[in-house]
């Protein structure tokens, strides 16, 4: 039967059921569902008919199939009817982690994380309250998961899982208890490695030998959520390079597994029980999970661990600059097309970046050739380098295209305090909303207005203006024939204050 004569058979059926009795009338839209129904089966199965056309004549939307740009769904092809097979391969390789800790005052007891931890904000964790008075501070309990990487008794978990342990014990899934010491520990990515000295060879798993994980890919987490080993959540990953206010180095994977307290350190593993991540956040307002958990990429982990393995620490390249993202703002201020790559705010004296001669307000658009997308870029380029090695860098000086290459140094332990600021007596200009004076290092923020664009983008009282559009300032006059000679819609502004040097750009109203 032609589709034709199916959408015939349809109105047939709706003109019967048009002349129904008051009593069929009840059941009508059932009656008109099922002729529908009957209809599109007839209509579609029809072999004389093409799915185009069939598909188009369903979708009112689709006026013209020819030139339609509609997404067609696929079959699924790797949707797996279950987890069990990779789980039942996995599973004996994840471990619990306890951990002994001596209290510290501040932190409620049992706290997943170390007081002042960057990840801190991640976990709503309460416990029972650290002793007090002139009692000795009882030691606390820490929970965490792990997974062997070795048959030799190598295990992957999290630097804020056994930081301040003073006993490890690994659980197996078997019931098995084995002592474990730290090996090395890398607080920036918060990874550790263990070492346990197992009687027989351990079943172990490898990290992704690709980094091939896409958006919408299914993966599973393996771990001990609040003591109870051996638990097993599935989901997909949500989305990739998230920054979530960790440290300079932020690339993680956020999954809609469950991850809850306990599951720190565990291993999210693709469906060829590949590990792809390593479990070490979660975003939750009430404590518990919401299906907004992180992991610390397969590709960033297996370095750090190769090198807490041969070293016991983590070296990493260092520049010695202070960077910024390219806004779309700062971007037009700067006569760029797009925002991408870093704006050097500040270099620090003798760094590698000073020796090489790099200038505040060079943007980094390339390293080694390879373009770079943003800050986080930077600062994940340079820190992958060893110590001591030649790089490239393309910047962006005045307008020009220049290449300079650094010798990187290696990261030192401290960050560098800058000293506050002092400011003198005010004066005014209007355009921006600012009140300036002059002071030993530039022009001085004295105030602003609350209702600017600068009180906005966070521009303070105290902050010193030591560059506008690239050119040095040392009063409020300087600073006003700038803004003058300005014939963009942008005025860029290099402010100093007690956390460093940015940049800031503003719009002019008059230009």
């Amino acid at each position: 039967m032609s589709f034709i004569t199916g959408v015939a058979n349809m109105t047939d059926h709706v003109k019967n059921a048009e002349n129904m009795s008051a009593k069929s009338k009840a059941v009508r839209p059932i009656a008109l569902a099922a002729a529908l129904v009957a209809a599109g089966i007839i209509g579609y199965g029809a072999g004389s008919t093409s799915p185009d056309i069939a598909r188009a004549a369903s979708n009112p939307f689709a006026e013209n199939r020819q030139e339609s740009t509609e997404i067609e769904p696929v079959a699924p092809s790797n949707a797996p009817a279950s987890f069990a097979d990779v789980v039942e391969r996995v599973g004996p390789a994840v471990v619990s982690v306890r951990v002994t800790q001596k209290a510290e005052a501040g932190p409620a007891a049992g706290m997943d994380l170390p007081p002042g931890h960057p990840l801190e904000r991640f976990f709503k964790e309460f416990g029972a309250p650290n002793g007090g008075g002139n009692q000795p501070a009882p030691k606390r309990q820490a929970q965490g998961s792990g997974f062997f990487i070795s048959s030799d008794g190598y295990v992957v978990t999290n630097n804020h899982v056994v930081e301040g342990g003073e006993e490890i014990v690994i659980a197996l899934s078997s019931g098995e208890e084995l002592k474990a010491k730290i090996v090395g520990t890398d607080p920036k990515t918060d990874l550790a490695l263990l070492k346990t000295e197992p009687e027989k060879a351990m079943p172990y798993v490898a990290f992704a030998p690709e980094d091939n994980l896409r958006i919408g890919d299914w993966v599973v987490a393996v771990g001990n959520p609040f003591g109870l080993g051996g638990t097993v959540t599935s989901g997909i990953v949500s989305a990739r390079g998230r920054d979530i206010g960790a440290g300079p180095y932020d690339d993680f994977i956020q999954i809609d597994a469950s991850i809850n307290r306990g599951n720190s350190g565990g291993p999210t593993f693709d469906l060829s029980g590949n590990v792809v991540g390593v479990n070490t956040a979660i975003f939750s307002p009430s404590g518990g999970s919401v299906g907004i958990g992180f992991a610390i990429p397969a590709a960033v982990a297996q370095d750090v661990i190769a090198d807490l393995k041969e070293h016991g620490s983590v070296t990493r390249g260092w520049l010695g600059v202070s960077i910024q993202p390219v806004t779309p703002e700062i971007a037009e201020s700067l006569g760029l097309e797009e925002g991408e790559g870093a704006l050097v705010a500040d270099v620090m004296k003798a760094s590698p970046a000073d020796k090489a001669g790099l200038e505040t307000g060079d943007v980094i658009l390339a390293i080694d050739g390879k373009k770079m997308k943003d800050a986080r870029d930077v600062s994940r380029a340079v820190a992958g380098y060893d110590p001591g090695t030649e790089v490239n860098f393309e910047l962006l000086r005045d307008g020009d295209e220049e290449e300079v290459d650094v010798v990187l140094g290696e990261f030192p332990e401290e960050p560098r305090q800058v000293a506050a600021l002092e400011s003198g007596a005010a004066g005014k200009t209007g355009e921006l909303g600012l009140a300036l004076t002059s002071g030993p290092e530039g022009v001085v923020v004295q105030g602003v207005d609350p209702q600017s664009e600068a009180a906005a983008k966070g521009v303070r009282p105290g902050d010193v203006i030591v560059k506008v559009n690239g050119r040095s300032v040392s009063n409020p006059g300087e600073f006003e024939t700038r803004i003058e000679e300005s014939g963009k819609s942008s005025v860029l502004l290099l402010l100093r204050n007690e956390s460093g040097q940015h940049f800031v750009a503003l719009s002019l109203k008059d230009a």
